[in-house]
């Protein structure tokens, strides 16, 4: 029998195809196995249900493989956990915010909650007290008394439970021992996830939910032929509820909603078709069935995630002031309950941008005639944005309407107009159609002395609109959040970052924005300077003590919180030394520095096992080109895999295809900060990926079936087949594991931070050029190395 034969590989030409009698499963769905040599292939094989079932396929031995796989995870993974005892890489963030659970203290951040909340768990447990503010890389926890190897534990733990997610991920989709082993070996022996999975950061939680998600599908999936009953609606809710996992670690979570989405719509695509013999009532129920544990209990579970972070988060915290007023005011002891104050004409104040933390501020100092770009200027007072407290960010509340003498009417409120006059050059804030000196398109802002004829007066005029204020609703500070509206052009008072050249200090503009309902249009009152009677401003409108906080409706908090982390996760667009392109990360051209230790030249460099990433990036090259040309063969009427072979590439590697491709492709249409660490969830996909190409590859057979066979399905009473890989096999996919693993040591002191390394030694384990590692030594011409100083 030739090789060609013996890969499952024949031609339309010499014999006809075997034809599956079974139905085509859909995802995980195998037709059935035949040899039609009548010998035993070289390289593997089937065996029928009433042969002896190999050794490594029996359960036992099965059950011993996982274990052994976990324990492994946990000695790379726990190895040395406490080294290096300094704050590293992002657990400046993660661990801060642990602490903040710890406090119970507001925070925000772009990410949703369940990860660091179970980072805050482990703190817990492991005794933290939430002191430690985790403000700079490299800040000792030992000197601190930080209980860290306690945190630090749990993503090592689940990072270690991952493994044996994917072998068991592999033997629940029919592959053998040591190929299911093979594919856990592409994750155990990766220096990337080992790096990552060992420290105080969300991606150990997120790859392990990731993993769990598509685990539980392809159980679900299994228990087609047991359509509603207990178990077959208990993975499938147990798929929902990993999946509201994954994308409460990160946003990034929906990846894995769209892979199984994709997955599940196949499905019912299917289940639509007439010959399949379902009723529209029964597709229905169905339908139905899948929206309800596939979307909505996700989301009831996803929204808990937000319940228990509001509950936990009950005081005021760093993360007050990216909230709406309304939100600050149920914090306990946030400044809005404590000084909030009613906002009266004649009011002098600071306005301060609610977005960039700039005062409203001008200065006697002029505009210049003439910009660089030849634009011409109105020469007048010029109004910046200053960071800083100054008595040139003082203004006065002058009213545009007749004003009582005593009383409320003295108040200002929703969509007032009023006037802005600068207490120090007592000149009007003032808005006309001349361009702003950096944005052509906008208004520039500048005051106005009054003379005789008040000619300026139209253009001094503003409207305060209260954001989501009602009619008549008071004015207040810090919480009465505003746009300040021009009246006659309606543009709205606006500044942005980039700042102004020297002729104005380098302060920040202000101009005028024509969408006056752009968000970050957004200004608050901070503080009361006086008023026109000089009584004391805190008891103007009651009796100062502290105030209770105020409840918000969960939906309200929970959806301004998602909005919020949307804008704030796109705009994380700054440069970074080690951000680097999707196009880079499979074939790890460049990694990340983690940490630095400079006196013993020790370093944490986040790196992946080069033999292990492109083994998978070569397996998915080799699958899409094997069924494409398979694609192309048919199109002529040859058939080159069998049907058996072909389905199980197509249903089952194809999926793990779709989940690499969804966790990857993403990354292309995002103009935020990305790292390499973002491939994580695509590598583990991939790994499951070059199992399946390597059974392709080694055997001629498939295990069949493996879907729980029931009285509703006669194609499960079919004899049941197990594949035998054979010795030589098992021995090709070892030698590939073993490079893995001598690679894995190799560079494991970049991995691992320890031992420290000297130039020459650093130089050894720079696999590749595009690799920045400090402590290098630099070559002279005469290749001698000479130690780099410090």
């Amino acid at each position: 029998m030739s090789t060609r034969q013996r890969k499952g590989f024949r031609d339309s030409a010499t014999s006809s195809p075997t034809q599956s009698p079974h139905p085509r499963e859909v995802m995980l769905s195998p037709s059935r196995s035949s040899d039609h040599s009548g010998h035993l292939p070289s390289v593997g094989h089937t065996r029928p249900t009433h042969a002896r079932l190999p050794v490594a396929e029996q359960p036992k031995f099965v059950w011993i493989t996982a274990g052994i796989l976990f324990v492994l995870a946990l000695a790379l993974r726990f190895y040395k956990i406490s080294k290096p005892d300094q704050v590293v890489f992002d657990e400046v963030h993660f661990g801060k915010f642990a602490a903040y659970y710890i406090n119970r203290e507001y925070y925000f951040d772009v990410h949703p909650p369940l990860a660091k909340m179970l980072l805050a768990l482990a703190g817990w447990f492991a005794g933290f007290n939430g002191e430690f503010e985790f403000t700079n890389i490299g800040d000792s926890y030992s000197i601190h008394h930080v209980p860290y190897v306690g945190i630090r534990s749990l993503p090592a733990f689940l990072g270690s439970l991952t493994v044996p997610v994917v072998y068991a991920i592999m033997k629940e989709s029919g592959y053998p021992t040591a190929i299911a082993a093979f594919s856990a070996c592409l994750v155990l022996f990766d220096n990337g996830h080992v790096a990552q999975t060992r420290l105080i950061l969300l991606d150990a939680a997120l790859v392990f939910f990731m993993a769990c998600s598509l685990w539980a599908y392809i159980k679900f999936k299994k228990l087609r032929y047991h359509e509603f009953s207990p178990a077959w609606w208990g993975w499938m809710f147990a798929t929902g509820t990993f999946l509201a996992c994954t994308l409460g670690c990160k946003m990034v979570g929906l990846f894995t909603f769209f892979t199984i989405g994709a997955a599940v719509l196949v499905d019912l695509w299917q289940l639509l078709d007439i010959q399949r013999g379902l009723t529209m009532e029964q597709f229905a129920k169905h339908f139905f069935a899948r929206a309800l544990g596939l979307i909505i209990w996700p989301f009831i579970v996803y929204l808990s995630f937000f319940w228990v972070h509001f509950k936990i988060l009950k005081y005021s915290g760093t993360g007050d002031s990216f909230m709406s007023p309304q939100f600050q005011e149920t914090l306990v002891g946030n400044e809005l309950l404590l000084n909030s104050q009613e906002i009266r004409y004649y009011d002098t104040v600071t306005i301060k941008h609610k977005d960039t933390k700039v005062f409203l501020h001008s200065h006697v100092d002029k505009y210049p005639l003439r910009y660089d770009d030849g634009r011409i200027s109105s020469q007048g007072q010029q109004v910046t944005g200053y960071p800083h407290n100054d008595t040139n960010n003082h203004w006065q509340i002058i009213p545009t309407k007749a004003l009582p003498a005593t009383g409320r009417g003295r108040i200002v409120r929703h969509m007032d107009t009023i006037q802005l006059l600068h207490v120090k050059t007592q000149s009007y804030l003032l808005t006309h159609d001349v361009a702003s000196p950096l944005m052509p398109t906008n208004q520039e802002f500048t005051t106005y002395v009054p003379d005789e004829e008040n000619t300026g007066y139209q253009n001094t005029l503003f409207t305060v609109e209260i954001n989501e204020g009602h009619e008549g609703e008071t004015w207040r500070s810090k919480s009465g959040h505003f746009r300040l509206v021009h009246v006659p052009t309606r543009v709205a008072l606006w500044t942005h970052a980039k700042a102004l050249p020297e002729w104005a200090f380098k302060q920040q503009e202000i101009n005028g924005n024509k969408n006056s309902q752009d968000r970050t249009a957004t200004w608050y009152i901070d503080d009361i300077i006086g008023d026109e009677t000089g009584e004391d401003i805190l008891n103007r409108t009651a009796k100062v003590e502290e105030k209770k906080a105020k409840s918000m409706n969960f939906f309200k908090k929970f959806f301004e919180l998602q909005l919020l982390m949307l804008q704030h996760n796109a705009g994380l667009t700054a440069d970074h030394p080690y951000a680097s392109n999707p196009i880079n990360w499979p074939f790890l051209i460049t990694g990340i520095s983690f940490w630095t230790e400079n006196d013993e030249k020790k370093q944490v460099y986040m790196i992946g096992n080069l033999i292990s990433w492109y083994t998978c990036v070569l397996s998915i090259s080799v699958l899409i080109g094997v069924l494409g040309a398979d694609m192309l063969a048919r199109q002529r009427g040859i058939r080159p895999i069998t049907d058996d072979i072909r389905n199980r590439m197509h249903n089952n590697a194809g999926f793990f295809v779709a989940a690499w491709a969804f966790h990857y492709f993403p990354f292309y249409l995002m103009n935020r900060q990305l790292f390499l660490h973002h491939y994580l969830p695509a590598h583990l996909a991939s790994a499951l990926v070059a199992g399946a190409v390597a059974n392709f590859m080694l055997t001629e057979s498939i295990e069949f079936p493996i879907s729980y066979a029931s009285h509703i399905a006669p194609a499960r009473r079919h004899p049941r087949t197990h594949t035998d890989i054979g010795s030589r096999a098992v021995a090709a996919l070892g030698a590939i594991t073993f490079a893995m693993i001598y690679l894995f040591w190799y560079i494991a002191p970049l991995t691992y931070g320890t031992p420290g390394l000297n130039g020459h030694e650093v130089n050894k384990k720079r696999l590749l050029k595009s690799w920045t590692l400090h402590f290098q030594a630099k070559f002279h011409e005469s290749d001698e190395i000479e130690e780099p100083a410090d």
